[in-house]
């Protein structure tokens, strides 16, 4: 701790006032309508956060804890998400990519280091294909497969038909399993409501993108920003051939943590995450 405390403390940051400080509940409009929302903590180089498959963007309040202390940290709800306007349409990859478009305008010009989880991992590369690197300082990927060569393990073949018949079940089956640390019954039963906000129709396509595996691959070596891959073992094979192909890479590999391994092994991330934004973010 005392190195990421160094490596915070050596980071050259804005002058922050108390008002530019003080947490905030923003909500604005994407290009096609939809009131979407995102909540901005502390001042200084921009770090925004997308969730992943139906979460609330609150499930990174580990990460807004940490680095709200030097950092202007966005943490984005997608549409049909934490607070966000639940529309009919538009659960789909070009649309969320647009989405994560719509929210930087809403932010000051500079680079942003973008962090994707689990279906967040998606929706940033959908970004990154359709807006280029320009405003990437870096990108972060968390624990869902890039399309490298190795197919990701294959679904439940009832998943779907359990969320139709039994979702309320499901839901919580899958929350419950994001972790390998015990969490606490109310946090669970929050997440779990949260996470089905949205129809079930529209939860299901969000696990169905009409996109091959190379889009995704492509995506991602089309740029040259440092890229952070932090993965569970089920993904280690594509982290070492993204270690081994990436023009700029950093991989992790979170061998005792859940999907959700920025709340399981919390600590580790943090500092990993510190590492990769003071010293292989490309900020100008």
């Amino acid at each position: 701790m005392k190195l990421a405390r160094r490596a915070l403390l050596a980071t050259p940051f804005l002058s922050i006032s108390a008002a530019d400080a003080a947490p905030t509940s923003k909500f604005f409009q994407s290009s096609d309508g939809v009131r979407l929302h995102y909540t901005q903590h502390g001042a200084g180089p921009i770090l925004v956060f997308v969730p992943g498959w139906c979460m609330p963007a609150r499930i990174f309040a580990p990460q807004i804890a940490y680095f709200q202390r030097h950092y202007r940290v966005i943490a984005f709800d997608p549409r049909g998400q934490g607070q966000s306007a639940i529309p009919a349409q538009g659960y789909e990859p070009e649309r969320r990519g647009r989405d994560i478009a719509d929210l930087l305008t809403q932010l000051p010009p500079d680079r942003v280091v973008l962090i994707g989880w689990s279906l967040g991992v998606l929706d940033a590369l959908s970004w990154l294909a359709m807006q280029g690197d320009a405003r990437l300082a870096g990108l972060v990927l968390i624990d869902n497969s890039v399309g490298e060569a190795d197919p990701p393990p294959p679904r439940a073949s009832n998943f779907f038909a359990n969320l139709r018949k039994e979702r309320d079940k499901t839901v919580r089956g899958f929350v419950n399993a994001m972790y390998r640390t015990p969490q606490d019954a109310a946090y669970l039963d929050g997440v779990a409501r949260e996470a089905q906000r949205m129809p079930v129709e529209a939860s299901i396509k969000l696990l169905s993108y009409p996109r091959p595996r190379e889009f995704w691959r492509q995506s991602l070596y089309a740029t040259r920003r440092p890229v952070f891959y932090a993965v569970t073992p089920r993904l280690r094979a594509q982290a070492e051939a993204v270690a081994a192909r990436h023009a700029a890479p950093m991989t992790s590999i979170y061998e005792d943590a859940g999907h959700a391994l920025f709340v399981d092994r919390a600590d580790r991330f943090n500092d990993e995450l510190l590492q990769f934004i003071t010293k292989k973010a490309l900020w100008s």
